[in-house]
């Protein structure tokens, strides 16, 4: 055990007092996990959209104090009761979605939605007993998505904790907590285009990118990336994206602009967008007889999808996907393996770097659109 272990820790965090308001460097006091949990000390961690969806909290229920992040990489300083898996001195992902490994989705082979550690946005405690486990002052600290990863030293649930190859460089592997993931297993895991196939991509951030770099690992040949900003496409090339098309260039609906570019449509299509109408639209570009489309982005509360019946009775498939059907603690491991083989190429994700210090940076990045993934190093 380490020398800490069983000890509150005193160290540094970048709290949010208010929504949309620059994060504040805290000394918080971090306590030992409970039963079933791991403290881990972060190392590097990366700023999400989903970071700053949150701290902008426009419509959202605001929670604040709080502590946002949960794309990082760590290593295991101390763990709670009953924890097996893990031990101190192991380097790990923490992850917004867990593996319970006990309830019925855990044990399905189809589906990675636990039933215990699903992910809660508004939820700002830990399950085990309802209670923060930061501090400042004595005055409690949310947590966010179960993770709280801009701080040094983080509580989380163990079945939200995937144990990595110790020789894989944090800095880089640390982005598979959330967003590459989701994109590339919604290609490789869900729409699994063949070697030759066509495939496009609606919506080249971050996730899109991601998807369109599994249909590269894939040898999917026509990779159409599709975009209402142009000038995503050069970045997107990097990714295997090799056509481009914005909607905005046509006067006819992008699913049409499609199906005349590829003889039908396309045989996958991903959605990364969360608009629903790009949702149709990618549906209803996919060839008939065997295409199939995936949604991966979340769209409005009351958002509807709408499209002929015949679109289904034509043999056209559709599918949804959470986190790219990835089990974190079962399948991350792998993925990082793919990644230290190179198969899988992590180090064009990566546009920024900054000192955690100065993680307000990675936030005007963001916001900019300028960044795809900015690592923020804890050790300065």
């Amino acid at each position: 055990m380490s020398s800490t272990a069983g000890q509150v820790i005193t160290c540094r965090a970048a709290v949010a007092w208010e929504a949309g308001k620059p994060l504040v460097i805290e000394e918080v006091e971090v306590a030992p996990p409970q039963a079933g949990e791991v403290r881990l000390k972060i190392l590097f961690t990366a700023l999400c959209h989903t970071d700053v969806y949150w701290w902008e909290a426009k419509g959202q229920t605001p929670l604040f104090p709080r502590i946002f992040g949960h794309e990082a990489g760590g290593i295991v300083e101390s763990v709670g009761e009953g924890v097996t898996h893990l031990q101190p001195g192991d380097h790990a992902l923490p992850v917004f979605t867990g593996e319970c490994g006990d309830c019925p989705h855990c044990k399905s082979e189809e589906s990675n939605m636990c039933d215990l550690l699903r992910i809660i946005p508004d939820r700002g405690v830990m399950i085990n007993d309802g209670k923060a486990r930061f501090t400042i002052r004595g005055q409690p600290v949310n947590h966010f998505l179960g993770t709280s990863t801009f701080s040094e030293y983080t509580v989380v649930h163990a079945g939200c904790v995937a144990k990595i190859n110790p020789a894989a460089p944090l800095d880089k592997v640390c982005v598979l907590s959330c967003g590459i993931c989701t994109g590339l297993g919604a290609t490789l895991n869900v729409a699994k285009p063949k070697p030759g196939s066509s495939v496009a991509v609606f919506g080249l951030g971050a996730v899109g990118l991601s998807a369109a770099e599994g249909a590269r690992i894939s040898g999917a040949k026509r990779i159409i990336g599709v975009d209402l900003v142009s000038s995503r496409f050069e970045l997107a090339k990097k990714f295997g994206v090799n056509e481009f098309v914005n909607p905005k260039d046509h006067d006819k609906p992008v699913q049409e602009v499609i199906a005349e570019m590829t003889n039908g449509g396309v045989d996958r299509a991903i959605e990364c967008t969360g608009n629903v109408q790009a949702m149709i639209s990618a549906f209803e570009c996919v060839h008939d007889g065997w295409g199939v489309a995936v949604l991966v982005g979340v769209p409005s509360k009351n958002a509807q999808f709408k499209t002929h019946p015949g679109n289904f009775l034509t043999e056209r498939t559709l599918k949804g996907t959470f986190y790219g059907n990835y089990k974190p603690r079962t399948d991350l491991p792998k993925v990082v393996e793919q990644y230290m083989n190179g198969e899988l190429e992590l180090e064009k994700f990566i546009t920024d770097k900054v000192p955690f210090s100065q993680i307000n940076k990675a936030f005007e990045y963001m916001l900019k659109g300028e960044s795809i993934r900015c690592i923020i190093s804890m050790e300065e």
